[in-house]
């Protein structure tokens, strides 16, 4: 297409592929390595048309396996649902390759994490806005019946237009007793920002990415993660017995951060009573513990705490 920017090849936005990596995959090319997770690695790339494109591409050994390819294919399905907002577009996916891949809009920016690193912590307008940015992508995420799992400042990007959540399309993992699985279960959260439920192997709700996303902001307000660092048993511990720390938390934000980030997830109110009290649309509602919202279907996460 012309006039269309053509993806950037430099600097620290891709790395060089390594020598087992894909050069294609499907109509899209591969130009660089964009990082690695539990789940697989993500790919810069290049859409027919020249645009950039993020594609993450499935570990082999869970591609193995018949039941993750099938809830892949359904995940994948339900996020590219999901309205943009301020989250990166879910454009394709191949959940039946010799390679499963899902293809998401690439966003310009630099992590939360890397922001507050080199910068320190944000400034209160800048954090209203994070606030509300992230609140409108979980509602339109949890919108489609899609629990994110994994919100951390490292899964929110600072795009030249705004905060984008990025990284929800394979949120949920499968649930087979086994090495593998567990090992999975270990991959989806991030132990500084997991909520209580994640920890404790409990039915898992949209109220898991409110409890993050209350973790997100005190990193974003404080430059430190609510329940400190260190050990992961002892993180894991602060989260199901400690209140989080919300020293340089301030004003109307820290009474929202503190109903976010309650133990019981039923307290917790959903993205989109967040997001209305956030732009000035009155008081949160009264949220009886049975009103937390399944996801489809209920499922568990995360390991044990040692």
């Amino acid at each position: 297409m012309t006039g269309t920017t053509p993806p950037p090849l430099s600097g620290n936005t891709a790395r060089p592929l390594q020598h087992e990596d894909p050069r294609r995959l499907g109509a899209y090319q591969v130009i660089g390595r964009l990082g690695q997770g539990g789940m697989g690695t993500v790919f810069l790339g290049r859409a027919p048309d020249g645009s950039a494109v993020a594609i993450k591409v499935i570990r082999p050994e869970l591609a193995q396996r018949p039941e993750f390819r099938a809830r892949f294919a359904r995940e994948a399905e339900s996020a590219r649902r999901v309205r943009r907002f301020t989250t990166a577009a879910v454009l394709d996916a191949d959940p039946h390759g010799p390679q499963p891949y899902l293809v998401t809009e690439f966003v310009e920016g630099p992590t939360l994490s890397r922001h507050v690193s080199v910068r320190g912590p944000m400034r209160p307008a800048d954090l209203e806005q994070l606030a509300v940015s992230v609140t409108t992508a979980l509602s339109a995420i949890h919108a489609t019946g899609i629990v994110h799992r994994d919100l951390t400042p490292g899964n929110v990007l600072l795009s030249p237009v705004g905060p984008k959540v990025i990284d929800f399309g394979l949120a949920r993992e499968f649930n087979a007793d086994t090495e593998l699985s567990r090992n999975v279960r270990q991959a989806i959260g991030t132990p500084g920002y997991m909520s209580p439920e994640q920890i404790l192997d409990a039915p898992i709700t949209s109220a898991v990415d409110i409890f993050s996303w209350g973790a997100v902001m005190v990193f974003a307000a404080t430059g430190q993660p609510p329940f400190g660092t260190g050990r992961t048993e002892a993180i894991l511990y602060r989260i199901i017995n400690e209140p989080p720390r919300l020293d340089g938390v301030s004003g109307e934000l820290r009474g929202l951060i503190e109903v976010a980030m309650a133990k019981d997830a039923g307290a917790r109110p959903s993205a989109e009573e967040l997001r209305t009290a956030l732009i000035g649309g009155g008081a949160l509602p009264a949220r009886p513990a049975s009103m937390a919202t399944p996801a489809e279907p209920p499922e568990t996460s995360a390991a044990q705490p040692r």
